[in-house]
This record gives C-alpha cells, sequence and structure tokens, in this order.
C-alpha cells in the first residue's frame, strides 16, 4: 500500500514538475525572442520528456537499469500506439507541417541506431555521448527548419502556445524552472522506489515495470499535450509532440544517462531480442503512414491501440511463464503483424489512386 502511495505522489510531482518547467523554460525563451513555433518545437517537446530523464538518471543511480531501459523504450512504443492512438480517435490527424516529414525518417534512424548500439549488451560512454550530441544537433537542425514553416503551422504554434504580451521577468521564469527540476526529481524517486516494490511483491521483473508502469507513467505530459492538441484541432502539434518527445527519449535522455550515470548501461537478451525490435517496427509502420496521404485515421488509430494492449498481455503473460503467452505471441507475429502490414499497403495504395486524380 505504501508503494501504491509512493508511485501515484511520485507521478503527481512528476507531472506537476513538468507542467512547471515546461511553462518557466517558454517564458524564459519568450523573453529571448524565441518564436511560439521554435518554443513548441523545442522547449515544450523537451519539457514533456523531463519525467523520463528524470526517473531514467534515478534508476541509474540505483543501479536499477532495467527501469532506464524500460523507461526509454516503454515511453517510445507508448507514444506512437497509444497517445497516437487515441489522439487519432478523437480526430484523424493530418500532417501538414514540413518538419515532421524530416523527423520520422530520422526517428526510424535513430531508433535503428540504438538497437544497434545495445547489440553487445551495454551502451558505452562513446556512444552515450554520440546520442547527446546528436540530441544538440537535432535542435540545432529543428530550429533552422522551423524557419521554413509555412504560415498555417506557425499561426497553429502560436495559438496553441500563446505568451504574454508583455515580456515575462526572467527571475520568476528561472525560479519555476528550479521548482519545477526538484519536484521532477523528488517525484522521480518515489515513483521508482515504489514501482520496485510493487514488483518484486507482485513478482513482475523491473524490466516489465520499467516498460508499463513507468513508461506509460512518464508520458502523460505528451499524451496530455496530444489529446489536448487534438480536441483543438491542431494536429501538427498533436504528431509532432510525440515524433520530438521520441527522438529525445532516445537521444538526449538515454545518451545523457549513459553519459553521466555511475556505470555502462546494460541490456538483456529479452530487450535485444523483443522491444527493441517492437520499438523500431512501430517507428517504421508510422512512416507510409504520415508520409502518403499525410493522415492518421481513425481506424488505424484503433489498431494501434489494439497493437498496444495485445503487447502488453503478452509481455505480462511471458513474465509469469504462463502458457498462453506462447500462442499470443504467435498470434502477434502470424496475425497482428500481417494486418499491420496489410493496412500499411493499403494506405499506400490508396494515397497513389489519390495522387494519380490529381495528376489527372
Amino acid at each position: 500500500m505504501i508503494a501504491i502511495i509512493q508511485v501515484i505522489c511520485g507521478l503527481v510531482f512528476l507531472l506537476a514538475g513538468a507542467e512547471l518547467l515546461v511553462r518557466g523554460a517558454s517564458r524564459l525563451a519568450t523573453s529571448f525572442g524565441m518564436s511560439p513555433l521554435a518554443i513548441g518545437l523545442t522547449v515544450v517537446a523537451f519539457g514533456t520528456s523531463s519525467p523520463e530523464l528524470a526517473v531514467s538518471l534515478n534508476a541509474a543511480w540505483t543501479d536499477q537499469y532495467d527501469v532506464v531501459i524500460g523507461n526509454a523504450v516503454g515511453s517510445n512504443i507508448f507514444n506512437i500506439l497509444i497517445i497516437l492512438g487515441l489522439s487519432s480517435m478523437i480526430i484523424p490527424l493530418a500532417v501538414h507541417q514540413q518538419i515532421i516529414r524530416i523527423d520520422l525518417p530520422i526517428m526510424v534512424g535513430i531508433s535503428s541506431l540504438v538497437w544497434w548500439m545495445l547489440a553487445d549488451g551495454f551502451l558505452s560512454r562513446i556512444e552515450s555521448a554520440i546520442l547527446v550530441f546528436g540530441a544538440v544537433m537535432y535542435t540545432l537542425l529543428t530550429l533552422r527548419l522551423s524557419k521554413n514553416e509555412s504560415e498555417s503551422v506557425k499561426i497553429e504554434y502560436a495559438q496553441a502556445f500563446e505568451m504574454p504580451r508583455t515580456t515575462p521577468r526572467r527571475g520568476r521564469s528561472v525560479l519555476l524552472i528550479v521548482f519545477g527540476l526538484a519536484m521532477c526529481v523528488l517525484g522521480s524517486r518515489w515513483m521508482v522506489a515504489g514501482a520496485i516494490t510493487i514488483a518484486k511483491f507482485a513478482g513482475l521483473s523491473e524490466l516489465l515495470i520499467g516498460l508499463t508502469i513507468v513508461a506509460a507513467g512518464t508520458s502523460l505530459p505528451e499524451l496530455a499535450t496530444s489529446a489536448v492538441a487534438a480536441i483543438r484541432g491542431q494536429r501538427d502539434i498533436a504528431v509532432g509532440n510525440v515524433i520530438g518527445s521520441n527522438i529525445f527519449n532516445l537521444l538526449g535522455i538515454l545518451g545523457l544517462t549513459g553519459l553521466i550515470g555511475p556505470s555502462l548501461i546494460p541490456a538483456s537478451s529479452q530487450v535485444l531480442q523483443l522491444h527493441l525490435p517492437v520499438m523500431v517496427g512501430v517507428s517504421v509502420v508510422c512512416l507510409p503512414v504520415l508520409l502518403t496521404d499525410y493522415v492518421i485515421s481513425r481506424w488505424e488509430g484503433v489498431l494501434f491501440v489494439v497493437f498496444y494492449v495485445s503487447y502488453v498481455m503478452y509481455m505480462v503473460l511471458l513474465n509469469q511463464q504462463h502458457s498462453f503467452a506462447i500462442p499470443l505471441g504467435n498470434f502477434l507475429i502470424w496475425g497482428m503483424l500481417p494486418i499491420a502490414l496489410l493496412a500499411v499497403v493499403w494506405s499506400i495504395m490508396i494515397a497513389l489512386r489519390k495522387s494519380r486524380k490529381c495528376n489527372i
């Protein structure tokens, strides 16, 4: 019971801390003359990932490396399948933002790179430094490309991240950032400690807890941002928030944790054989969906959610060594995977037909 209270209180502190951090950083960026578009693409996208960073760093310093890997990989899977899935069920997500079309291949490439880096069983300091350098270069690229966005996208971000007309006081902004970081650190300690206690009591592995409870909990800021954006019809923000956060989860969070953590980050055989391929796979599925007709339809969103639920069920059954785990695993491979591939092919065919009609 105490562990459950720890997780709930830790999650509340993480969410509140992330909100203060994003608000303070956004106001500070405004005081230096950054546009709402640049703030939305960088400060807000990275700020909503602050719970993942706090949890991963805290887990690394307490030698809970399965939570570190599970948090990063699980958050990316959750972001795509649940956040994009639920958001597209609210409203089909039509994408007009040019940067997203560039970010998608980057997300797939980085996901594949992390899989390759972990193939030898651990993430080295040099590899972590490469990821952090990639985070810096990605941020600079995003800021540069944001200047070439269409006026409609700039208006969408201006409405979503409307800043005070008067220049915010930098002192207050810094205080918000400091308090936000402090709450994230405290919340992460409670959440990790509670989650590990629950895992041991319930006979669940730390990796499973990291992939599910911790990953879903730390992804709530992204879920809130994308869901609200979808309700308001701000579809580019709903999609861009997920893709930007996924890239930062791997480059910034995993990279920083491996760089400044007490030791190298190990990866278990289960991570290499199951969870990393799933992360890369769901990233690849997004490519034809968003790069053909630039829309995630409602039925595609339902498919995303169903696949995530089946994936979590399979992990739980596998952890408990249940006899139904093998049939469910076969169903995911030989049932859900072909359905997903057929859905991708169908989306491409529809997009090609539309383009031919437009040319005629």
